[in-house]
């Protein structure tokens, strides 16, 4: 190391020395620099930057060692063989552009030692070459040492060197440290072997004058070697930045594609191969890009769209028409499909041919779905307007039509095809009228009248109106304003809907059956007559009418029958009415009439045409019915001041009328009012006579008429009034059914009765009646089946017992309700038979266990033949239909032996014991 160092500084110039590093540093970094290119390169372009490292490099090493050469003194005068010394340039060259070839053909170290070693050599080699092309008077030796140390030297430096030579970010001492090393390399190995030189002068000296000036060639070879390093780091800058330049527009570029999420963007082949793909083709088609690249892009198609080469023609469209662009369903890895907007176009490059196609799609799913739903909606809208029953129409604010259905033709009966879209309103009017008009001038005249009023009415702010036609359509017309100045109407066809609000109101003031005028109406013309007689200090009379008997025609004949007897009558007091007088029906068979009179005597005359129209035979089906009527009056101002005082007060009368035997037409009394009240106190009385404890129960005691045993009672009702006392029951029971009492009061009767009956040991029946209000009540089987669970009395220990009228009213239900009791366990007897008219009809339709024979067949049985004869013909009955008969009233000895010869089952009456009040004691003694 020594004698290198004593070599470098005595035998060397110091300037050309350090000239021949910097040259050697510079020829080190240029090649580094432009091995980093051909590093980054492919293709023509990297052969190009391997060239030129070659190059650049090695003549850069070569004028190294040269200017080290010119800077030794050996001295003696020295020169240069012209042809040596191109070997060595070459040498350096060659081994310059040998390294980095091979540091770029291999990896890894073997890259790095092959490059090193090859550099070190041919380094070494250029440096002994370019000694022999020394010139000089004596002989060159070199000493073997110093010989293997520089090419050792040289080799390790360039290892290193070509070891740290990789691309990559690095700061700028490791950017330095290949240059360095290289530079290293290159100076070790020449100034160790110009160590081991050992120059021997000669005999014969040259002549300097005829050898190159040392310092001309240390400028020429100096000049060349800058000029051929810039001209290689030009070159590299330039590629430095053109490749920065266009890796920052790639980067943009790929930034741009790779950020884009919602496009799939990718690149195909000219065959249709997946090239690359981007996240927003990730997102949208779940692929990774080594999932799909180099995959052909029909794997986004269908099996059918490929059988059908739905792929290869988007392909050839883009190639023939520049462009590919549609949309349809295209499948995503998983499977799933989604609605796509494809966009194919061809990649050409500068000579024009294929190189591929860019591609992109984006997901439509959203939109589709919104288009579809939109779709759906006009056609729903479209299929809505044509099938809705209204006429509907648009117009805008210029008063063209601008869309109508097919209702709005109908409505109007326009010809067909005459309305279209963007006709005025007043042309669609001059339209409808001239296809119906007998006359233009008809038609012009009634156009231009209609469409000056309807456009006043839309104009002004009218949202409905209807118009009535001479044909008797009648046509509701509904306008709703738009913010633009236009308007929507539309039309219904309610001619159906006036009549039947005609025929509503009709009906809410006449009576459906006979067209009379009902109650409303007839107190609306009994006020209008009033305030007449007021002025002309007449009277009004008001008449409540009633028909006789009129409830057995519907029993007998059916309602069918009753209302044509009540058509018949009213057709007859129309024939009887006169003008002023006024008739209406209540309901049922209530009617009534007013007539404003000044003489008793015109009063009368219409008494009597009333009388005459309501009394005599109507022949209805075959059947000659007799009617009646009774006929009650009441006379303003006399007797009331309103027209419901005089109402009541003429029912009043009608039904004094009704209860006379002889009078068929009374006039209202102010006793009238006495009795109506109490008989109003009276009902109030009952519905609290539960809670006032005023209810009692007697037991009249069955026997039987063959043993004389007890085999029930009859729970009979008593009401002691806190203030009257004791009240028959005749007196309030058909008041109770009257104002409904009657339901509280019998399921009281039927508590009380089985509770005590329950108490008692005998096991007798006990016998309830049974009103036809109560057995009309839906939940009477019900109400008696919750007493029996709460009293605990058993069901075969209780009778009841039901008259024929409370079947005859609705004998369905009736019959039904019958049936629920009976499934109880209860029993059913028919009281009061005999004395109806429908009595063995009634025993066909229900199997009654017990029949009790009317109490008046026995008051008359000793004295009366016939009634003797009916009560023999009704014990026949029982025994042959095999149910028990009781006979009710009797009350003598003779009356039970009657019953004991005819083998009647029981008997009731004073004669077996009176009604009382019963306890235990007395049932257990009665028996």
């Amino acid at each position: 190391m020594f004698t290198v160092l004593t070599c470098v500084t005595e035998q060397h110039n110091l300037t050309l020395v350090g000239l021949a590093g910097l040259i050697c540093f510079l020829a080190s970094l240029c090649a580094m620099v432009l091995l980093d290119r051909a590093m980054s390169s492919d293709g023509a372009a990297r052969w190009v930057w391997i060239g030129t490292a070659g190059a650049a490099g090695g003549f850069g090493i070569w004028a190294t060692h040269f200017v080290a050469m010119l800077a030794y003194d050996p001295g003696v005068v020295v020169g240069y063989h012209a042809g040596l010394t191109l070997v060595s340039l070459l040498v350096a060259i060659v081994a310059t552009t040998a390294a980095v070839a091979a540091k770029i053909a291999y990896t890894r170290w073997t890259a790095n030692i092959l490059a090193g070693v090859l550099f070190g050599a041919g380094i070494g080699s250029m440096h002994f070459s370019g000694m022999l092309a020394i010139e000089f008077p004596g002989a060159i030796s070199w000493d073997s040492g110093f010989v293997t140390a520089s090419f050792a030297l040289g080799i390790v430096f360039s290892v290193a060197a070509f070891r740290f030579a990789v691309r990559g970010e690095r700061s700028l001492l490791g950017g330095l440290a290949p240059t360095l090393l290289l530079t290293s390399g290159v100076v070790a190995l020449h100034f160790t072997a110009m160590a081991g030189v050992t120059v021997t002068p000669g005999i014969v000296a040259l002549d300097p004058a005829t050898l190159l000036s040392p310092a001309i060639m240390v400028v020429t070879i100096a000049a060349v070697t800058f000029s051929l390093l810039a001209a290689g780091f030009a070159a590299a800058i330039f590629a430095v930045r053109s490749e920065a330049k266009t890796a920052k527009a790639e980067r943009n570029f790929k930034l741009l594609v790779q950020g884009v999420t919602d496009y799939a963007i990718y690149m195909l082949d000219p065959d249709g191969k997946v090239s690359n793909w981007n996240a927003g083709a990730e997102r949208a088609k779940g692929y990774r890009a080594e999932e799909i690249v180099g995959k052909d892009f029909s794997l986004f198609y269908s099996a059918e769209d490929r059988r059908n080469g739905l792929p290869q023609r988007a392909l050839a469209t883009a190639r023939t028409e520049g462009k590919f662009e549609a949309q349809g369903w295209r499948y995503r890895k998983d499977g799933s499909s989604f609605w796509a907007y494809v966009v194919i176009d061809p990649i050409y490059d500068e000579i024009g041919a294929l190189i591929g196609y860019a591609k992109i799609t984006k997901d439509n799913s959203k939109q589709k779905t919104d288009a579809d739903r939109i779709e759906e909606v006009s056609r729903n809208l479209d299929v809505a307007l044509e099938n809705m029953g209204q006429g509907i129409c648009m117009f805008d604010a210029d008063e063209r039509l601008v869309l109508c259905n097919k209702r709005y033709l109908e409505i109007f009966k326009f010809p067909e095809g005459s309305v279209r879209p963007g006709m005025y309103y007043r042309e669609i009017v001059e339209v409808g009228y001239a296809a119906h008009a007998e006359t233009p001038a008809e038609a012009a005249a009634r156009a231009e009248a209609h469409y000056i009023r309807n456009m006043a009415l839309i104009r002004g702010g009218a949202g409905s109106a209807v118009h009535k036609y001479a044909s008797g359509i009648s046509i509701q017309q509904n306008v709703n304003i738009l913010p633009n100045g236009g308007w929507v109407v539309t039309f219904e066809d309610i001619s159906d809907r006036v009549k039947s609000e005609e025929q509503v109101a009709f009906l809410a003031k006449h009576d459906a059956l006979t067209g009379l005028p009902n109650r409303l109406e007839f107190g609306e013309r009994v006020s209008e007559e009033m305030m007449v007689a007021d002025r002309l200090r007449g009277r009004v009379a008001v008449i409540g009418i009633d028909l006789d008997k009129f409830k057995e025609v519907n029993d007998q004949h059916g309602h069918g029958t009753g209302d044509l007897v009540l058509v018949e009558l009213t057709r007859r007091l129309g024939e009887a009415q006169q003008e002023g007088e006024f008739i209406a029906r209540f309901g049922g068979d209530e009617f009534a009439a007013t007539k404003r009179f000044d003489d008793l005597s015109a009063l009368h005359d219409f008494i009597g045409r009333l009388e005459g129209a309501l009394t005599g035979m109507v022949s209805v089906d075959g059947f000659e019915i007799k009617t009646g009527a009774s006929l009650g009056l009441a006379i303003y101002p006399g007797d009331a001041e309103s027209v419901d005082g005089l109402l009541a007060n003429a029912d009043l009368a009608m039904y004094r009328a009704k209860q006379s035997l002889l009078q068929k037409v009374c006039f209202y009394e102010a006793a009238m009012d006495e009795t109506a009240r109490r008989r109003r106190a009276l009902a109030n009385d009952l519905w609290a006579c539960i809670d006032r404890d005023e209810l009692h129960l007697h037991y009249q005691v069955q026997k039987s008429v063959r043993t004389g045993e007890i085999t029930g009672y009859e729970v009979l009702l008593r009401w002691r009034h806190h203030e009257r006392g004791n009240i028959p029951p005749m007196d309030f029971i058909g008041l109770a059914e009257e104002c409904g009492a009657i339901l509280p009061i019998g399921e009281w009767v039927l508590r009380e009765a089985c509770r005590a009956a329950a108490g008692w040991n005998s096991g007798h029946k006990i016998a309830v009646n049974l009103s036809p209000i109560q057995l009309g009540h839906a939940d009477m089987a019900a109400v008696i089946s919750s007493i029996l669970l709460e009293t605990g009395l058993d069901p075969r220990r209780l009778e009841i017992e039901i008259t024929e009228s409370s079947i005859i009213i609705d004998k369905d239900k009736a019959l039904r309700t019958m049936r629920e009791i009976k499934a109880l366990g209860v029993s059913i007897a028919i009281d009061d038979f005999g004395t109806g008219y429908s009595s063995l009809e009634t025993l066909r339709a229900f199997p009654f266990d017990k029949i009790k024979l009317d109490k008046s067949f026995m008051a008359e049985v000793e004295s009366n033949a016939q009634s003797k004869a009916i009560v023999r013909a009704i014990l026949a009955l029982g025994r042959s239909l095999e149910v028990p008969v009781l006979a009710e009233g009797v009350e003598t000895q003779a009356q039970l032996d009657t019953l004991f010869e005819e083998q009647c089952d029981e008997a009731q009456g004073y004669l077996l014991g009176r009604p009382q009040a019963m306890r235990e004691a007395v049932a257990e003694k009665a028996a």
